[in-house]
């Protein structure tokens, strides 16, 4: 029986397209963010993974943050421990900073590595503790915006500074860092940060090339109740726009924070992309079509050619 061999056509097409952005690309720095929610199932942890192998692989210096709520939120709940968020941010007690060392430092960051071995991608997993990567200090008490009620959010940390020593160490020897939000103050006290603010840190220290936010959300909605009303590409002053008319809500919101700390920390591209589309990391890296939403600093900086291919310019 002939069989009819499949065009290679296609495959050559696909090389052709990718490779002025892989020559633009080789030696520059990418962080990549995944929130929790991706690690929830075995074939979403492998599709990232393998995504970020291929950007590891052609030579761009891939740096992945990951996240765990969800993760956080089963163990608690088998655990007894209640979870409370404000404003899209986790309350940690004590009982909930242990829980949180597990989770990340463990579970996630450990399966996260089986993957890369299995792929072959020469990982290391490493959280803000080790070697003083994020200097941080325990979060004081926040007034709530719409009163005079304080939230104390226990053992939350805010980024003081980020040592990228151990980071460009790892880089320059071909190796990914697999990087857990978790770190400490100068006294030891384990603290727990939000992974986006962690990646825009760690982006901003290392001046990336791209910071780029795996998330449930196709990218920024323009109205919060339509998913099809994706942003293709905004700048701060649209960000703030969207955040003051009430379009930014729960996680979106330390996600507009650190995207506009990354941008302004010298991060030249952030792009939020949902990690449910198919191959969204290398569509929005190696396409100028993209998935998500792109954020610039200033979109009046770009030319009308930029303004066109801004996506991947």
């Amino acid at each position: 029986m002939m069989k009819s061999r499949p065009d290679p056509s296609i495959a050559v097409r696909a090389l052709r397209s990718a490779a002025p952005y892989i020559r633009m690309y080789k030696g520059k720095v990418f962080v990549i963010k995944a929130g929790g929610a991706v690690f929830s199932d075995e074939a979403s942890t492998r599709g990232l993974i393998e995504q970020v192998a291929i950007l590891h692989q052609v030579g761009i210096k891939t740096v992945l943050v990951h996240g765990g709520g969800p993760q956080l939120d089963l163990l608690q709940s088998q655990l007894g421990i209640e979870t409370h968020m404000v404003h899209g941010r986790r309350v940690t007690d004590q009982k909930s900073i242990d829980v949180t060392a597990m989770v990340l430092n463990g579970l996630i960051n450990t399966r996260i590595l089986a993957i890369c071995r299995d792929l072959d991608i020469e990982a290391v997993g490493i959280s803000g503790v080790d070697a003083g990567l994020v200097r941080a200090h325990k979060r004081a008490p926040v007034r709530i915006s719409e009163g005079t009620e304080t939230v104390d959010y226990g053992f939350v940390g805010d980024v003081d500074a980020v040592d990228t020593n151990v980071i460009e160490k790892l880089l320059d020897n071909g190796l990914m860092p697999v990087v857990s939000p978790l770190s400490a103050d100068s006294s030891g006290v384990l603290l727990n940060i939000n992974a986006d603010t962690i990646a825009a840190a760690i982006g901003g220290a290392l001046a990336a090339e791209k910071l780029i936010l795996c998330t449930g959300a196709n990218g920024i909605l323009e109205q919060l109740e339509d998913p099809s009303s994706v942003i293709s590409y905004t700048d701060l002053k649209g960000l703030k726009k969207l955040r003051d008319q009430g379009s930014l809500k729960d996680g979106m919101l330390p996600k507009a924070a650190a995207i506009e700390s990354a941008i302004r920390s010298g991060v030249r591209r952030v792009h939020v992309i949902s990690y449910k589309s198919t191959d969204s990391v290398l569509a929005e890296v190696f396409t100028n079509e993209g998935t998500g939403t792109l954020v610039v600093a200033d979109l009046n900086a770009l030319s009308p050619a930029e303004q066109q291919s801004a996506r991947q310019a």
